[in-house]
C-alpha cells in the first residue's frame, strides 16, 4: 500500500530472496548448530552396506495349531476318518504351536515347530513335512 515503503520487512536488513540458502543448505556450515541441536546424527554413515537387499526373500506365512480345526475340509469334518490338512495349498508354510487341538489331524506343511509337532502327536495326529 501507499506510504508503507518496505512493507514490514525493514529498511536496513531488506527482504532478500533466500539469504541463508534454499532448503537444507548449510547443514554442515552456517546451519550446523541448528542441525546438531534438532537433528543429531543426520550426517554420516552407520553399519554395513548390503547390495541388492531383497525384503521378501524369506516368505513364510504362518498359522497356529488352534486354527487347524477351521481348515479341515467339510467333507472330512463329519466323517470318522482322520482328516488331512495341506497347509501349503492354503498358502501357509509354517505351523506354530499356539493353542490346543482335540482331535487327530494329519498336517502337511513345509515347516512345523517343535511344540506344534508335540501337540499334534499328543492328539493322535501326524506331521508330514513337504518341500
Amino acid at each position: 500500500k501507499r506510504g508503507h515503503v518496505s512493507a514490514g520487512h525493514g529498511r536496513v536488513g531488506k527482504h532478500r530472496k533466500h539469504p541463508s540458502g534454499r532448503g537444507n543448505a548449510g547443514g554442515q556450515h552456517h546451519h550446523r548448530i541448528w542441525f546438531d541441536k534438532y537433528h543429531p546424527g543426520y550426517f554420516g554413515k552407520v553399519g554395513m552396506r548390503h547390495f541388492h537387499f531383497k525384503k521378501n526373500v524369506v516368505h513364510k506365512p504362518t498359522c497356529n495349531v488352534s486354527q487347524l480345526t477351521n481348515m479341515i475340509p467339510e467333507t472330512d469334518a463329519a466323517s470318522a476318518k482322520v482328516p488331512v490338512v495341506d497347509l501349503t495349498s492354503k498358502g501357509v508354510f509354517k505351523l506354530l504351536g499356539k493353542g490346543f487341538i482335540a482331535r487327530p489331524i494329519i498336517v502337511k506343511a513345509r515347516f512345523i515347530s517343535r511344540i506344534a509337532e508335540k501337540k499334534l502327536k499328543a492328539a493322535g495326529g501326524a506331521c508330514v513335512v513337504s518341500a
